[in-house]
Protein backbone atom coordinates (compact mmCIF):
# COMPACT_ATOMS: atom_id res chain seq x y z
CA UNK A 1 0.00 0.00 0.00
CA UNK A 2 1.43 3.56 -0.82
CA UNK A 3 1.43 6.64 1.57
CA UNK A 4 0.42 9.79 0.80
CA UNK A 5 0.12 13.04 2.53
CA UNK A 6 -2.45 14.35 3.69
CA UNK A 7 -4.15 18.29 2.52
CA UNK A 8 -3.87 18.95 6.48
CA UNK A 9 -3.80 17.90 10.20
CA UNK A 10 -7.24 19.07 11.44
CA UNK A 11 -8.90 16.43 13.05
CA UNK A 12 -11.62 17.43 15.62
CA UNK A 13 -13.84 15.45 17.87
CA UNK A 14 -15.54 13.53 15.39
CA UNK A 15 -12.96 11.60 13.91
CA UNK A 16 -12.92 8.71 16.77
CA UNK A 17 -16.72 8.17 15.84
CA UNK A 18 -16.13 8.90 12.27
CA UNK A 19 -13.69 6.15 12.15
CA UNK A 20 -16.25 3.95 13.82
CA UNK A 21 -18.35 4.14 11.21
CA UNK A 22 -15.87 3.80 8.76
CA UNK A 23 -14.72 0.48 10.68
CA UNK A 24 -18.07 -0.62 10.03
CA UNK A 25 -19.91 0.25 6.75
CA UNK A 26 -16.72 2.21 5.09
CA UNK A 27 -14.99 -0.16 5.56
CA UNK A 28 -16.70 -2.63 4.41
CA UNK A 29 -16.06 -0.23 1.60
CA UNK A 30 -12.65 -1.37 1.48
CA UNK A 31 -13.08 -4.64 0.42
CA UNK A 32 -16.56 -4.20 -1.01
CA UNK A 33 -15.79 -1.92 -3.63
CA UNK A 34 -13.45 -3.28 -6.20
CA UNK A 35 -13.36 -6.15 -9.02
CA UNK A 36 -11.79 -6.61 -12.17
CA UNK A 37 -14.07 -6.09 -15.09
CA UNK A 38 -16.07 -9.29 -15.58
CA UNK A 39 -15.06 -10.66 -12.34
CA UNK A 40 -16.88 -8.76 -9.55
CA UNK A 41 -17.99 -5.46 -8.36
CA UNK A 42 -17.02 -1.81 -7.35
CA UNK A 43 -18.97 -0.35 -4.65
CA UNK A 44 -22.12 -1.73 -5.10
CA UNK A 45 -21.11 -3.21 -8.46
CA UNK A 46 -22.22 -6.78 -9.27
CA UNK A 47 -22.61 -7.10 -5.13
CA UNK A 48 -25.16 -9.81 -4.93
CA UNK A 49 -26.07 -12.83 -6.63
CA UNK A 50 -29.37 -12.02 -8.66
CA UNK A 51 -29.09 -8.76 -9.50
CA UNK A 52 -25.28 -9.81 -10.78
CA UNK A 53 -27.25 -11.33 -13.54
CA UNK A 54 -29.37 -8.10 -14.60
CA UNK A 55 -27.09 -4.89 -14.80
CA UNK A 56 -30.12 -2.25 -15.79
CA UNK A 57 -31.48 -3.06 -12.54
CA UNK A 58 -28.32 -2.82 -10.73
CA UNK A 59 -27.67 0.23 -8.17
CA UNK A 60 -23.59 1.04 -8.37
CA UNK A 61 -23.47 3.92 -6.38
CA UNK A 62 -25.02 6.94 -4.62
CA UNK A 63 -23.93 10.04 -4.19
CA UNK A 64 -25.64 13.15 -1.89
CA UNK A 65 -24.28 16.49 -1.64
CA UNK A 66 -25.03 20.03 -0.97
CA UNK A 67 -24.30 21.54 -4.24
CA UNK A 68 -21.61 23.58 -4.50
CA UNK A 69 -22.35 26.52 -6.98
CA UNK A 70 -26.38 26.34 -5.14
CA UNK A 71 -25.88 26.03 -1.72
CA UNK A 72 -29.56 26.04 -0.76
CA UNK A 73 -30.45 23.00 -2.93
CA UNK A 74 -29.06 19.17 -2.53
CA UNK A 75 -28.04 17.06 -5.63
CA UNK A 76 -28.35 13.18 -5.15
CA UNK A 77 -26.81 11.22 -7.99
CA UNK A 78 -27.74 7.40 -8.50
CA UNK A 79 -25.75 4.90 -10.96
CA UNK A 80 -27.18 2.10 -12.38
CA UNK A 81 -25.58 -0.80 -14.98
CA UNK A 82 -21.93 -1.48 -14.00
CA UNK A 83 -19.21 -1.79 -16.87
CA UNK A 84 -20.47 -0.18 -19.45
CA UNK A 85 -17.87 -1.10 -22.18
CA UNK A 86 -17.74 2.57 -24.65
CA UNK A 87 -17.98 0.98 -27.89
CA UNK A 88 -20.78 -2.04 -26.62
CA UNK A 89 -23.12 -1.92 -30.03
CA UNK A 90 -25.04 -2.16 -31.73
CA UNK A 91 -27.50 -2.37 -28.32
CA UNK A 92 -26.24 -0.18 -26.32
CA UNK A 93 -27.24 0.96 -22.67
CA UNK A 94 -30.61 1.98 -21.92
CA UNK A 95 -32.99 2.18 -18.60
CA UNK A 96 -35.57 -0.34 -18.25
CA UNK A 97 -39.23 0.21 -18.97
CA UNK A 98 -40.40 -2.60 -16.80
CA UNK A 99 -38.53 -0.77 -13.52
CA UNK A 100 -38.91 1.94 -11.32
CA UNK A 101 -36.07 3.80 -10.38
CA UNK A 102 -36.63 5.78 -6.97
CA UNK A 103 -34.94 8.07 -4.50
CA UNK A 104 -35.71 7.76 -1.17
CA UNK A 105 -35.71 10.65 1.63
CA UNK A 106 -36.14 10.22 5.44
CA UNK A 107 -36.60 13.54 6.85
CA UNK A 108 -37.07 12.79 10.67
CA UNK A 109 -35.07 9.53 11.27
CA UNK A 110 -37.41 6.91 11.35
CA UNK A 111 -35.80 4.98 8.88
CA UNK A 112 -39.12 5.20 6.98
CA UNK A 113 -39.65 7.23 3.77
CA UNK A 114 -41.03 10.56 3.83
CA UNK A 115 -40.95 11.54 0.43
CA UNK A 116 -40.43 9.38 -2.96
CA UNK A 117 -38.96 10.58 -6.55
CA UNK A 118 -39.64 7.52 -8.61
CA UNK A 119 -38.33 7.87 -12.47
CA UNK A 120 -40.08 5.15 -14.94
CA UNK A 121 -38.62 5.38 -18.77
CA UNK A 122 -39.93 4.76 -21.74
CA UNK A 123 -38.05 3.80 -25.08
CA UNK A 124 -38.97 3.99 -28.36
CA UNK A 125 -37.72 2.94 -31.72
CA UNK A 126 -37.64 5.00 -35.15
CA UNK A 127 -36.88 2.58 -37.89
CA UNK A 128 -36.92 -0.96 -36.78
CA UNK A 129 -35.43 -2.83 -40.45
CA UNK A 130 -31.98 -1.43 -39.08
CA UNK A 131 -30.09 -2.89 -36.53
CA UNK A 132 -28.27 0.77 -36.10
CA UNK A 133 -28.81 2.59 -32.52
CA UNK A 134 -28.00 5.99 -34.94
CA UNK A 135 -28.62 6.03 -38.63
CA UNK A 136 -26.35 9.44 -39.29
CA UNK A 137 -24.41 11.79 -36.97
CA UNK A 138 -26.85 12.86 -34.33
CA UNK A 139 -26.88 17.10 -33.44
CA UNK A 140 -29.93 17.08 -30.78
CA UNK A 141 -31.70 14.82 -28.85
CA UNK A 142 -34.71 15.23 -31.53
CA UNK A 143 -32.53 14.43 -34.37
CA UNK A 144 -34.58 12.00 -36.41
CA UNK A 145 -31.10 10.17 -36.85
CA UNK A 146 -31.25 9.06 -33.29
CA UNK A 147 -32.89 5.92 -34.13
CA UNK A 148 -33.33 4.42 -30.09
CA UNK A 149 -34.61 7.13 -27.75
CA UNK A 150 -35.73 7.11 -24.36
CA UNK A 151 -37.98 9.57 -22.12
CA UNK A 152 -38.83 9.37 -18.33
CA UNK A 153 -41.39 11.03 -15.94
CA UNK A 154 -40.49 11.67 -12.94
CA UNK A 155 -43.64 11.56 -9.90
CA UNK A 156 -42.93 12.95 -6.41
CA UNK A 157 -44.97 10.94 -3.57
CA UNK A 158 -45.37 11.76 -0.59
CA UNK A 159 -45.54 9.31 2.62
CA UNK A 160 -46.85 8.86 6.13
CA UNK A 161 -46.00 5.21 7.90
CA UNK A 162 -44.98 3.50 4.86
CA UNK A 163 -48.34 5.22 3.05
CA UNK A 164 -48.75 7.27 0.01
CA UNK A 165 -50.37 10.22 1.08
CA UNK A 166 -50.22 12.55 -2.43
CA UNK A 167 -48.74 11.64 -5.56
CA UNK A 168 -47.45 14.94 -7.94
CA UNK A 169 -45.85 14.39 -11.42
CA UNK A 170 -42.65 16.67 -11.57
CA UNK A 171 -41.71 16.08 -15.35
CA UNK A 172 -43.27 14.38 -18.09
CA UNK A 173 -41.94 12.87 -21.49
CA UNK A 174 -38.18 14.25 -20.36
CA UNK A 175 -35.24 13.29 -22.80
CA UNK A 176 -32.68 10.48 -21.86
CA UNK A 177 -29.00 11.72 -22.77
CA UNK A 178 -28.12 8.70 -25.00
CA UNK A 179 -25.02 6.45 -24.81
CA UNK A 180 -22.08 8.09 -26.66
CA UNK A 181 -21.38 5.95 -29.25
CA UNK A 182 -18.32 8.01 -30.98
CA UNK A 183 -17.46 11.08 -32.29
CA UNK A 184 -18.48 10.26 -35.66
CA UNK A 185 -21.78 9.56 -34.51
CA UNK A 186 -22.04 12.30 -32.18
CA UNK A 187 -19.94 14.69 -32.33
CA UNK A 188 -20.93 17.70 -30.00
CA UNK A 189 -22.06 15.23 -27.07
CA UNK A 190 -21.67 18.30 -24.89
CA UNK A 191 -24.89 19.98 -26.27
CA UNK A 192 -26.55 16.70 -26.36
CA UNK A 193 -25.68 16.45 -22.17
CA UNK A 194 -26.52 20.16 -21.54
CA UNK A 195 -30.47 18.99 -23.33
CA UNK A 196 -30.99 16.81 -21.05
CA UNK A 197 -30.86 18.52 -18.56
CA UNK A 198 -34.79 19.94 -17.23
CA UNK A 199 -35.79 22.08 -15.00
CA UNK A 200 -39.07 21.83 -12.96
CA UNK A 201 -41.59 24.39 -12.04
CA UNK A 202 -40.83 24.18 -8.30
CA UNK A 203 -37.08 25.10 -8.83
CA UNK A 204 -35.61 21.07 -8.80
CA UNK A 205 -33.46 20.08 -12.00
CA UNK A 206 -33.34 16.32 -13.24
CA UNK A 207 -31.22 14.26 -15.47
CA UNK A 208 -30.85 11.02 -16.91
CA UNK A 209 -28.42 9.97 -19.15
CA UNK A 210 -24.97 7.92 -19.50
CA UNK A 211 -21.87 9.24 -18.03
CA UNK A 212 -18.40 8.66 -16.52
CA UNK A 213 -18.33 5.96 -13.68
CA UNK A 214 -17.25 8.59 -11.27
CA UNK A 215 -16.11 5.91 -8.93
CA UNK A 216 -12.29 5.97 -8.08
CA UNK A 217 -10.42 3.00 -7.10
CA UNK A 218 -7.89 -0.22 -7.44
CA UNK A 219 -10.49 -2.97 -8.12
CA UNK A 220 -8.30 -5.73 -7.07
CA UNK A 221 -9.02 -5.88 -3.63
CA UNK A 222 -10.57 -8.77 -4.00
CA UNK A 223 -7.26 -10.94 -4.84
CA UNK A 224 -6.71 -11.49 -1.18
CA UNK A 225 -6.65 -7.98 -0.64
CA UNK A 226 -4.71 -6.24 -3.27
CA UNK A 227 -2.77 -9.27 -3.97
CA UNK A 228 -1.74 -10.60 -0.59
CA UNK A 229 1.61 -7.84 -0.07
CA UNK A 230 -0.54 -5.06 -1.12
CA UNK A 231 1.29 -4.71 -4.64
CA UNK A 232 -1.62 -4.59 -6.73
CA UNK A 233 -2.57 -0.95 -6.12
CA UNK A 234 -2.45 2.07 -7.82
CA UNK A 235 -4.41 1.39 -11.05
CA UNK A 236 -8.12 3.06 -11.38
CA UNK A 237 -9.77 -0.12 -12.97
CA UNK A 238 -13.08 1.75 -13.56
CA UNK A 239 -11.30 4.07 -15.94
CA UNK A 240 -12.96 4.23 -18.98
CA UNK A 241 -16.18 2.63 -17.87
CA UNK A 242 -19.93 4.35 -18.28
CA UNK A 243 -22.34 4.06 -16.32
CA UNK A 244 -26.46 5.32 -16.30
CA UNK A 245 -27.10 8.33 -14.41
CA UNK A 246 -30.29 9.91 -12.54
CA UNK A 247 -29.25 13.41 -11.08
CA UNK A 248 -31.57 15.40 -8.98
CA UNK A 249 -31.16 18.57 -7.47
CA UNK A 250 -33.79 19.90 -5.08
CA UNK A 251 -34.51 22.55 -2.62
CA UNK A 252 -33.18 21.99 0.77
CA UNK A 253 -36.08 22.68 2.09
CA UNK A 254 -38.42 20.23 -0.25
CA UNK A 255 -36.40 17.51 1.80
CA UNK A 256 -35.47 18.21 5.05
CA UNK A 257 -37.79 18.58 7.96
CA UNK A 258 -37.36 22.20 9.08
CA UNK A 259 -34.00 24.20 9.40
CA UNK A 260 -33.46 23.15 13.00
CA UNK A 261 -33.46 19.44 11.88
CA UNK A 262 -31.87 19.97 8.47
CA UNK A 263 -30.75 15.83 8.30
CA UNK A 264 -32.01 13.75 5.91
CA UNK A 265 -31.36 9.93 5.21
CA UNK A 266 -31.06 8.88 1.53
CA UNK A 267 -31.14 5.66 -0.11
CA UNK A 268 -32.03 4.85 -3.84
CA UNK A 269 -33.79 1.46 -4.99
CA UNK A 270 -34.90 -0.55 -8.21
CA UNK A 271 -38.31 -2.18 -8.26
CA UNK A 272 -38.94 -4.82 -11.27
CA UNK A 273 -42.10 -5.35 -13.07
CA UNK A 274 -42.87 -9.22 -12.93
CA UNK A 275 -44.93 -11.22 -15.57
CA UNK A 276 -48.41 -9.95 -13.33
CA UNK A 277 -48.10 -6.60 -13.76
CA UNK A 278 -46.70 -6.07 -9.85
CA UNK A 279 -43.49 -4.56 -8.75
CA UNK A 280 -40.77 -6.19 -6.45
CA UNK A 281 -37.53 -4.37 -5.32
CA UNK A 282 -34.49 -6.24 -6.40
CA UNK A 283 -31.93 -3.68 -5.35
CA UNK A 284 -31.05 -0.91 -2.50
CA UNK A 285 -28.17 1.09 -2.06
CA UNK A 286 -27.25 3.84 1.10
CA UNK A 287 -24.02 3.81 2.01
CA UNK A 288 -21.04 2.58 -0.46
CA UNK A 289 -19.42 -0.53 0.09
CA UNK A 290 -22.04 -2.28 2.54
CA UNK A 291 -23.61 -5.20 0.46
CA UNK A 292 -20.41 -6.07 -0.72
CA UNK A 293 -18.69 -6.63 2.21
CA UNK A 294 -20.16 -6.45 5.64
CA UNK A 295 -23.14 -8.51 4.28
CA UNK A 296 -22.13 -11.91 3.46
CA UNK A 297 -23.42 -14.06 0.74
CA UNK A 298 -26.51 -15.45 2.73
CA UNK A 299 -27.82 -11.99 3.13
CA UNK A 300 -26.96 -10.39 0.23
CA UNK A 301 -29.88 -10.63 -1.81
CA UNK A 302 -32.30 -10.35 1.22
CA UNK A 303 -30.75 -6.90 1.82
CA UNK A 304 -31.20 -5.71 -1.55
CA UNK A 305 -35.27 -6.58 -1.16
CA UNK A 306 -35.41 -5.14 2.55
CA UNK A 307 -36.13 -1.48 3.76
CA UNK A 308 -34.52 0.20 6.17
CA UNK A 309 -36.78 -0.13 9.27
CA UNK A 310 -35.83 -3.95 8.73
CA UNK A 311 -32.23 -3.61 9.12
CA UNK A 312 -32.41 -5.03 13.07
CA UNK A 313 -31.97 -8.02 11.11
CA UNK A 314 -28.48 -7.12 9.84
CA UNK A 315 -27.33 -5.81 12.76
CA UNK A 316 -24.69 -8.79 13.69
CA UNK A 317 -23.19 -8.06 10.26
CA UNK A 318 -21.71 -5.23 11.34
CA UNK A 319 -21.12 -6.07 15.50
CA UNK A 320 -19.23 -8.85 14.15
CA UNK A 321 -17.43 -7.95 10.87
CA UNK A 322 -15.83 -10.55 8.24
CA UNK A 323 -13.23 -8.17 6.73
CA UNK A 324 -11.11 -6.88 10.10
CA UNK A 325 -10.59 -11.49 10.68
CA UNK A 326 -9.67 -11.62 6.95
CA UNK A 327 -6.90 -8.72 7.17
CA UNK A 328 -5.63 -10.38 10.12
CA UNK A 329 -4.92 -13.53 8.37
CA UNK A 330 -3.53 -12.14 5.71
CA UNK A 331 -1.17 -9.39 6.92
CA UNK A 332 -1.46 -9.94 10.60
CA UNK A 333 -2.75 -6.94 11.87
CA UNK A 334 -5.10 -7.98 14.42
CA UNK A 335 -8.56 -7.49 14.51
CA UNK A 336 -10.21 -5.40 16.94
CA UNK A 337 -11.91 -7.35 19.97
CA UNK A 338 -16.11 -8.57 19.09
CA UNK A 339 -18.28 -7.16 18.98
CA UNK A 340 -18.28 -4.22 17.81
CA UNK A 341 -21.49 -2.05 19.60
CA UNK A 342 -19.18 1.00 19.86
CA UNK A 343 -19.54 1.05 15.88
CA UNK A 344 -23.52 0.75 15.87
CA UNK A 345 -24.82 3.96 16.92
CA UNK A 346 -22.08 5.80 14.51
CA UNK A 347 -22.88 3.10 11.19
CA UNK A 348 -26.31 2.88 12.03
CA UNK A 349 -27.75 6.47 13.39
CA UNK A 350 -24.77 9.07 11.53
CA UNK A 351 -22.61 11.26 13.72
CA UNK A 352 -24.04 12.80 16.94
CA UNK A 353 -23.19 16.51 16.52
CA UNK A 354 -22.80 16.20 12.46
CA UNK A 355 -25.32 13.61 10.69
CA UNK A 356 -27.32 12.20 13.07
CA UNK A 357 -31.20 13.67 13.36
CA UNK A 358 -32.81 13.42 16.89
CA UNK A 359 -34.63 9.97 18.01
CA UNK A 360 -33.02 8.46 15.14
CA UNK A 361 -33.74 4.74 14.58
CA UNK A 362 -30.74 2.60 13.41
CA UNK A 363 -30.90 1.97 9.53
CA UNK A 364 -28.47 2.07 6.43
CA UNK A 365 -29.05 5.18 4.74
CA UNK A 366 -26.66 7.55 3.56
CA UNK A 367 -27.17 10.66 5.74
CA UNK A 368 -26.45 14.17 4.67
CA UNK A 369 -26.37 17.88 7.31
CA UNK A 370 -28.48 20.29 4.43
CA UNK A 371 -27.17 22.94 6.56
CA UNK A 372 -23.15 22.58 6.00
CA UNK A 373 -22.07 24.31 3.72
CA UNK A 374 -20.01 23.05 0.63
CA UNK A 375 -16.18 24.06 0.65
CA UNK A 376 -14.35 24.99 -2.41
CA UNK A 377 -11.46 23.34 -1.71
CA UNK A 378 -12.80 19.52 -0.77
CA UNK A 379 -10.66 17.07 1.08
CA UNK A 380 -10.81 13.90 -0.45
CA UNK A 381 -10.61 12.57 2.84
CA UNK A 382 -13.59 14.08 3.82
CA UNK A 383 -14.37 13.93 7.99
CA UNK A 384 -11.09 12.06 8.51
CA UNK A 385 -9.73 15.24 7.42
CA UNK A 386 -11.69 17.89 9.22
CA UNK A 387 -13.74 18.62 5.98
CA UNK A 388 -16.98 18.39 7.66
CA UNK A 389 -19.04 18.63 3.86
CA UNK A 390 -17.74 15.04 2.62
CA UNK A 391 -18.38 11.72 3.48
CA UNK A 392 -19.96 10.09 5.53
CA UNK A 393 -21.42 13.25 6.11
CA UNK A 394 -23.39 12.19 2.79
CA UNK A 395 -21.08 11.21 -0.38
CA UNK A 396 -19.45 14.00 -2.81
CA UNK A 397 -18.30 12.87 -6.35
CA UNK A 398 -14.70 13.36 -5.09
CA UNK A 399 -14.95 11.73 -1.74
CA UNK A 400 -11.77 8.47 -1.75
CA UNK A 401 -14.06 6.02 0.31
CA UNK A 402 -11.88 3.39 -0.74
CA UNK A 403 -8.75 4.87 1.42
CA UNK A 404 -10.83 6.39 4.25
CA UNK A 405 -11.87 2.61 5.01
CA UNK A 406 -8.53 1.29 4.70
CA UNK A 407 -6.91 3.64 7.07
CA UNK A 408 -9.93 2.85 9.45
CA UNK A 409 -9.62 -0.52 9.34
CA UNK A 410 -5.42 -0.43 9.45
CA UNK A 411 -6.09 1.04 13.05
CA UNK A 412 -7.47 4.47 13.08
CA UNK A 413 -10.16 3.90 15.57
CA UNK A 414 -7.76 2.40 17.81
CA UNK A 415 -5.38 5.26 17.34
CA UNK A 416 -2.87 3.64 15.22
CA UNK A 417 -2.57 6.44 12.77
CA UNK A 418 -1.36 5.93 9.46
CA UNK A 419 -1.51 6.75 5.40
CA UNK A 420 -2.59 3.89 3.70
CA UNK A 421 -4.61 3.96 0.40
CA UNK A 422 -5.05 2.47 -2.95
CA UNK A 423 -2.63 4.90 -5.04
CA UNK A 424 -5.96 6.24 -6.32
CA UNK A 425 -6.62 9.06 -5.19
CA UNK A 426 -9.02 10.90 -7.78
CA UNK A 427 -11.51 10.16 -11.03
CA UNK A 428 -9.74 9.82 -14.14
CA UNK A 429 -11.92 12.22 -15.67
CA UNK A 430 -12.88 15.94 -14.05
CA UNK A 431 -16.30 16.35 -12.71
CA UNK A 432 -18.34 19.22 -14.05
CA UNK A 433 -18.77 22.59 -11.98
CA UNK A 434 -22.65 22.66 -12.26
CA UNK A 435 -25.09 20.43 -12.35
CA UNK A 436 -25.35 17.36 -13.26
CA UNK A 437 -21.83 17.18 -12.62
CA UNK A 438 -20.83 14.00 -13.07
CA UNK A 439 -18.05 14.15 -16.07
CA UNK A 440 -19.46 13.26 -19.49
CA UNK A 441 -18.74 9.28 -20.82
CA UNK A 442 -15.66 8.18 -22.58
CA UNK A 443 -17.45 7.58 -26.34
CA UNK A 444 -16.78 4.24 -28.07
CA UNK A 445 -14.19 5.83 -30.57
CA UNK A 446 -12.38 5.77 -27.88
CA UNK A 447 -8.97 4.45 -29.29
CA UNK A 448 -5.97 4.47 -32.08
CA UNK A 449 -6.63 5.52 -34.80
CA UNK A 450 -6.16 3.58 -38.25
CA UNK A 451 -2.68 3.73 -39.76
CA UNK A 452 -1.45 6.61 -41.46
CA UNK A 453 -4.72 8.81 -40.13
CA UNK A 454 -4.34 11.39 -38.15
CA UNK A 455 -6.91 13.21 -35.47
CA UNK A 456 -9.50 15.30 -37.72
CA UNK A 457 -8.40 13.59 -40.78
CA UNK A 458 -11.26 13.59 -43.96
CA UNK A 459 -11.13 10.30 -45.13
CA UNK A 460 -13.22 10.71 -48.06
CA UNK A 461 -10.95 13.59 -48.78
CA UNK A 462 -7.97 11.44 -48.89
CA UNK A 463 -10.21 8.56 -51.10
CA UNK A 464 -11.19 11.49 -53.28
CA UNK A 465 -7.23 12.53 -53.80
CA UNK A 466 -6.22 8.73 -54.38
CA UNK A 467 -9.12 8.41 -57.15
CA UNK A 468 -7.93 8.91 -60.97
CA UNK A 469 -9.41 7.70 -64.50
CA UNK A 470 -7.02 6.08 -66.92
CA UNK A 471 -7.25 6.53 -70.29
CA UNK A 472 -10.35 4.91 -71.84
CA UNK A 473 -9.72 3.25 -74.76
CA UNK A 474 -12.66 0.93 -75.90
CA UNK A 475 -16.59 1.47 -76.73
CA UNK A 476 -17.05 -0.67 -73.11
CA UNK A 477 -17.28 -0.31 -69.48
CA UNK A 478 -15.08 -3.16 -68.91
CA UNK A 479 -12.24 -1.27 -71.08
CA UNK A 480 -12.65 1.62 -68.75
CA UNK A 481 -10.13 1.14 -65.30
CA UNK A 482 -9.62 3.44 -61.97
CA UNK A 483 -6.20 3.48 -60.76
CA UNK A 484 -5.61 3.92 -57.11
CA UNK A 485 -2.60 6.18 -56.68
CA UNK A 486 -1.61 6.08 -52.89
CA UNK A 487 -2.82 5.01 -49.87
CA UNK A 488 -6.57 5.92 -49.52
CA UNK A 489 -7.00 4.83 -45.75
CA UNK A 490 -7.27 1.98 -43.47
CA UNK A 491 -9.94 0.16 -42.08
CA UNK A 492 -13.69 -1.38 -42.49
CA UNK A 493 -14.66 2.43 -42.98
CA UNK A 494 -12.63 3.44 -45.98
CA UNK A 495 -13.18 -0.06 -47.58
CA UNK A 496 -17.11 0.54 -47.72
CA UNK A 497 -16.33 3.89 -49.16
CA UNK A 498 -13.58 3.33 -51.53
CA UNK A 499 -16.25 0.45 -53.14
CA UNK A 500 -18.96 3.07 -53.57
CA UNK A 501 -16.47 5.95 -55.06
CA UNK A 502 -15.51 2.88 -57.91
CA UNK A 503 -18.98 2.30 -58.48
CA UNK A 504 -19.93 5.89 -59.05
CA UNK A 505 -16.85 6.91 -61.36
CA UNK A 506 -17.83 3.04 -63.43
CA UNK A 507 -21.32 4.44 -64.21
CA UNK A 508 -20.07 7.80 -64.85
CA UNK A 509 -17.80 6.02 -67.30
CA UNK A 510 -19.86 4.22 -68.99
CA UNK A 511 -22.26 6.68 -69.49
CA UNK A 512 -20.07 9.11 -71.16
CA UNK A 513 -19.23 5.99 -73.48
Amino acid sequence: MTLFARSGTARNGLVPLICGALAAGGLAAAGVATLEPGAASASSHREAPLISGTPQYDNTDLYAFVSPDKPDTTTIVADWIPFEEPAGGPNFYTFADDAQYDLHIDSDGDAQDDLLFRYTFKTRTKNGKTFLYNTGPVTSLDDPDLNITQTYDLELVRLKGGHAMSRTKVADDVPVAPSNVGKASMPDYGTLRSQAVHKTAGGAATFAGQADDPFFLDLRVFDLLYGGNLSEVGRDTLKGYNVNTIALQVPNDLIRQSADQPVVGIWSTTQRRNAQGYYSQVSRLGNPLVNEVVNPQADKDRFNASQPSHDAQFLKNVTNPELPKLIEGIYKIDAPAEPRNDLVDVFLKGVKGLNQPPNVRPSEQLRLNTSIKPTMHPKRLGVLDGDNAGFPNGRRLTDDVIDEALQVVEGELLGAKNDLGDAVDANDKKFEKSFPYVAQPTAGSRGALAKGTTAGADVKSQLGDALSPASATGGSSSNNTVLIAGSAAAGAAAILLLGTVVGWWRRRMHRAY
